[in-house]
């Protein structure tokens, strides 16, 4: 999906490590475009239909298949929205370890938890590799 890396809905925290993802704030409702220039939610869809926060458990610590490859991710926000010509589409907003986010479909990553090997390995490999391009 799209990297969004003008906002910023956790403030000005930085990234995450294996420890310290729970700290991630979660947004759990309808998130307006106020919401997004507040930096409290990562995305707002508009023309949907019958769009209302998707019932999960938040923040969520998944693995995001993207055009990359696997990445480490945690969810802080989540959505289920029908387009007009009647499908549903889950979407949830990602926190990376980075600090950056991105907004996926719920098809898009596999959920997990935080004793999950891959996504331990996943969130290393990303935090020594944003410090090699300090």
């Amino acid at each position: 999906m799209i990297d969004d890396d003008d906002a910023d809905p956790q403030g000005d925290v930085g990234g995450f490590d294996v420890d310290d993802w729970s700290r991630l704030k979660p947004f759990t409702v309808l998130a307006t475009l106020d919401d997004v220039q507040a930096g409290l939610a990562v995305f707002s869809l508009a023309d949907t239909l019958d769009a209302r926060p998707l019932a999960m458990d938040l923040p969520q610590p998944l693995i995001w298949w993207d055009e990359d490859g696997e990445q480490a991710a945690v969810a802080v926000q989540a959505e289920t929205h029908h387009l007009p010509d009647g499908e549903a589409m889950d979407v949830l907003g990602l926190i990376l370890p980075d600090g950056s986010s991105a907004i996926a479909l719920l098809d898009d990553v596999d959920l997990v938890d935080d004793t999950d090997p891959k996504w331990r390995e996943l969130v290393a490999s990303a935090i020594e590799a944003g410090i090699e391009d300090d």
